[in-house]
């Protein structure tokens, strides 16, 4: 399950909505946020139901946007707003196939497009594995020049939503095993 909210929202009230879109998805599984189990934390950071309900959950929130994604299998989900291209990063995160992505678009609004829909895919996979971005980011490598996503990683499966007009890229990645 998937929600996905435009809201313009101060920094403070970001994680607040996010955990109130997480309270809807974990309402339509059944299981009352807060009464029924809280949250830990693994090593890393990544939240996590206390009691094994068989659901996993990702949250993000950015500058006004906020999403949730809950599967039985574990997932991740990132929010971007589309707005800035990023050369340091690239550099350091990307691989040499998604900077020759980039480096083949002759519009400056197309790159900055492609910059975060790769972006959001690569949070989102290191928020599936529960490492966050100690994972070699330009490892996870996806191309999309065919309108496709794809990619040699293996046992999961990745979606991009362009929303809002293309204002935010949204991408989730589920593990496709328990």
């Amino acid at each position: 399950m998937l929600i996905i909210s435009v809201k313009d929202v101060s920094v403070q009230s970001r994680h607040i909505h996010a955990h109130s879109l997480l309270k809807s998805c974990l309402r339509l599984h059944g299981i009352a946020y807060e009464t029924d189990c809280g949250l830990v934390r693994n090593k890393y950071g990544k939240p996590s139901l206390e009691t094994d309900c068989g659901v996993h959950f990702s949250l993000t929130h950015a500058e006004g946007i906020a999403a949730c994604v809950t599967s039985p299998f574990e997932c991740g989900i990132d929010a971007e707003p589309v707005k800035k291209y990023r050369p340091n990063v690239v550099r350091r995160a990307f691989s040499r196939g998604e900077q020759e992505q980039l480096e083949a678009l002759d519009s400056e609004d197309e790159r900055i497009l492609l910059f975060t829909r790769l972006w959001t895919l690569k949070e989102a996979y290191v928020k599936a594995l529960g490492i966050g971005i100690s994972y070699p980011l330009a490892e996870a490598e996806f191309d999309l020049s065919d309108g496709s996503i794809r990619t040699p990683i293996q046992d999961f499966t990745f979606r991009n939503y362009l929303v809002c007009g293309e204002r935010f890229s949204v991408s989730v990645c589920y593990s496709n095993k328990k």
